[in-house]
């Protein structure tokens, strides 16, 4: 993997050892974008690697993204064509029929607020938008998001669906974009969620009254937190503070992890099931399935998000 930093243009590759993947980041001038790509391209094409280019311009969003080298083999591209086409055929299917709208039901064509009226799929597709190069469809749905994304609704919603699907979204489209209004509406969704944290032990309860911040815990998990829903929240809060420069969102979530650490078992596996007013977990099913899963998966990302270091240590 070879970065640069200079503003001018990287011209350097270097063999990969058992053909693994190179990947150049050119950090370069907005004006120079497209020679650096192109020149890169040119002195790279025939050596076999499979290597990704990413342009980051002054903003530090990525600007530009050129696909593998070998751009002329067919089956890739088709292959490429055939995942954009699916991807349109969805997008283009929802809005039509459901613009706005949490989802779109295929059969009766109709669209239905199932996340409470958030958009979640437009929101959740902005960076699969940007990423595929579709920006006349991105730029609707930024417009949509400026415009008629609401968050002030006496609506009870799941704290790890929106945190995953709405704050994830909203921060992804800000990364790649470098467009403040997703930041901006980032922090708004986080700010309606931060509340839910605020119990005795820091586990936080899983569902929230984005209007006025009552939360509490669904009635069939008999007044528990669920494993997955508390421990499935740190990437997007942390990615909110250093974006922003305040900590009081990792802080906060992090509180969750650091409680559960305590009462981590020597074998690694908990039940689904966390009181959030003592942290303790309650007797109840162990499993990797609905319920556990994401908590695995979270340590893991979290780990890795924060390069494997100390700070982090609470992860692993």
């Amino acid at each position: 993997m070879l970065f640069g930093s200079d503003p001018t243009p990287i011209i350097a590759a270097k063999e990969a050892e058992n053909g693994e993947e190179i990947v150049i980041f050119s950090f370069t001038m907005a004006e120079q974008r497209r020679m650096p790509v192109e020149e890169l391209k040119c002195k790279l094409k025939g050596s076999g690697l499979q290597t990704n280019i990413f342009v980051i311009g002054d903003s530090n969003s990525i600007d530009m993204k050129e696909g593998n080298l070998d751009d002329e083999d067919p089956v890739s591209i088709e292959r490429r064509q055939k995942v954009k086409d699916a991807m349109l055929h969805a997008w283009n299917s929802y809005e039509k029929y459901a613009w706005g709208k949490d989802e779109l039901q295929p059969q009766t064509k109709n669209g239905v607020d199932s996340f409470g009226g958030l958009g979640a799929t437009l929101v959740d597709s902005l960076d699969t938008l940007f990423i595929m190069g579709l920006q006349e469809q991105f730029q609707r749905a930024r417009e949509w998001v400026a415009n008629s994304l609401d968050f002030n609704k006496d609506y009870d919603a799941s704290v790890f669906e929106t945190t995953i699907r709405v704050l994830g979204g909203l921060l992804s489209a800000f990364d790649l974009s470098g467009d403040d209004i997703f930041l901006q509406k980032a922090k708004d969704i986080a700010d309606r969620l931060l509340p839910a944290w605020n119990t005795a032990s820091g586990i936080p309860y899983n569902r929230i009254n984005l209007a006025d911040g009552h939360a509490h815990n669904p009635n069939w998990a008999g007044g528990n937190s669920t494993l997955a829903e508390s421990g499935t929240e740190q990437l997007e809060f942390i990615v909110l503070s250093q974006r922003i420069k305040d900590p009081k969102y990792q802080q906060k979530v992090e509180t969750a992890i650091k409680k559960i650490n305590k009462i981590f078992p020597s074998d690694g596996l908990l039940p689904i099931y966390i009181n959030p007013h003592n942290g303790t977990s309650s007797p109840s099913t162990i499993t990797f399935g609905a319920m556990g899963d994401s908590f695995y998966e979270y340590l893991l990302k979290a780990w890795i998000q924060g390069n494997k270091t100390e700070a982090v240590k609470h992860y692993r």
